[in-house]
């Protein structure tokens, strides 16, 4: 048979590196290759043995998605077999920086295909907030509840809000963010989100706190608002943006920051000084399926850029480990929630986030990718610098 011989040099090069995984044939013929936890593929025809003889995690997700490979055993031994395999595969795992062009239209169609599914599918695994963003762990053992309500506490108190000034949220999700400064600080808050979604929710959840008169929720492009905020946060949303953009991104938040204002932005970052994908086919899995146009800078390229844009950086802070604790936790909800959620987006779509959650919390275990917290003044105005000289005001209860 034509396939086998690359098959048998694929079962030598897997069987060298102890990799241990079981593969069973469309024909009922099986191997099991090294040792520890039992993660079985069953390869349903010879087309999908494409996919494993120079396997990536591109390759081998979409094999998964696309229905051509079964797996068994539990998602996070399945992932760690997918990196091993894709390690050892014997080819490049990394590309250079794509820059992708973006629009508002482009950028809408992007976050509606992964916001806009529903929001009962993420009530199911998020915490009960919805916070989709990397949680903020004081102690491994945190809750998911916990360590999101202590994300927000860090962000607030990072950027020492008073009552009375405005703050304008990038990005905003369904909203926790602003009520939660709305209510323990008396400002003044807009959140602005392309997706249609979060938008009616946010509204939603700002009327039953009885926010109305402190929080407003926008449909709306950051490109597009105007006006003067004394501070600007943005928590996971400048993955969207796009490398070549990024300075024009940061110079609007210049642009809508009062001088004596205070913004951070809270994003992924590449940990690829060159601004590449995650290794080993894993950007080129989420670009696929999960985040369209989605890029990754590395935070010396995002320094650079917030730089040039007229910012000056005060502060950031490395938050690699605790992402890796929060996708653990939406993993594990996830697989509790198996049932209700294949029969929600049906069985490809269901694919597509079992793999993407557990394949981030390798991720950012292994150092695939990381997140940042950066914090920032505008430059060049020391009269209106509103930040102390220490640090200690960020840990400091209360507001």
């Amino acid at each position: 048979m034509f396939w086998q011989k690359p098959f048998n040099d694929f079962i030598a090069r897997i069987a060298h590196h102890n990799v241990p995984v079981q593969l069973k044939l469309w024909n009922g013929y099986e191997v099991a290759l090294g040792t520890g936890p039992l993660v079985r593929l069953n390869i349903k025809s010879t087309g999908a043995l494409r996919h494993l003889l120079h396997p990536s995690m591109a390759s081998l997700g979409q094999a998964y998605v696309d229905g051509e490979i079964d797996v068994e055993g539990t998602i996070d031994d399945v992932i760690t077999v997918a990196a091993q395999l894709s390690t050892h595969a014997g080819k490049p795992g990394r590309h250079g920086p794509r820059m992708i062009r973006h629009t508002p239209k482009i950028d809408a169609d992007a976050i509606a295909y992964h916001y806009d599914v529903s929001n009962d599918f993420y009530r199911l695994w998020l915490d009960d907030e919805m916070l989709y963003s990397c949680a903020y762990f004081r102690d491994p053992q945190d809750s998911l509840e916990q360590a999101q309500l202590q994300k927000l506490d860090h962000i607030l108190s990072k950027l020492r809000l008073h009552p009375g000034q405005r703050l304008l949220d990038i990005g905003c999700g369904w909203g926790a963010l602003v009520r939660r400064a709305a209510e323990k600080y008396g400002v003044h808050a807009v959140g602005i989100t392309l997706s249609h979604n979060q938008c009616e929710l946010a509204r939603q959840r700002v009327a039953s706190a009885g926010l109305d008169d402190k929080v407003e929720i926008r449909l709306q492009d950051y490109r597009e608002v105007t006006g003067t905020f004394d501070r600007i946060v943005s928590v996971g949303m400048f993955e969207h943006v796009g490398l070549k953009n990024l300075r024009g991104y940061f110079s609007r938040i210049n642009d809508l920051l009062a001088d004596n204002g205070i913004c951070m932005n809270h994003g992924i970052t590449s940990t690829d000084p060159d601004s590449a994908e995650a290794p080993f086919g894993g950007g080129e899995f989420i670009e696929r399926y999960v985040f369209p146009h989605g890029e990754l800078p590395h935070i010396s390229f995002a320094l650079k850029e917030m730089s040039a844009a007229g910012l000056e950086v005060t502060d950031v802070e490395n938050l690699r480990r605790h992402y890796a604790l929060t996708t653990q936790h939406w993993s594990q909800r996830f697989e509790q929630h198996s049932a209700k959620l294949r029969l929600m987006v049906g069985e490809k779509r269901f694919r597509i986030w079992r793999a993407y959650l557990a394949g981030c919390t390798y991720g950012f275990t292994h150092n695939w990718m990381t997140l940042h917290q950066t914090l920032a003044i505008k430059a060049g105005k020391p009269e209106h610098n509103p930040l102390p000289l220490t640090r200690d005001y960020m840990y400091t209860k209360g507001p």
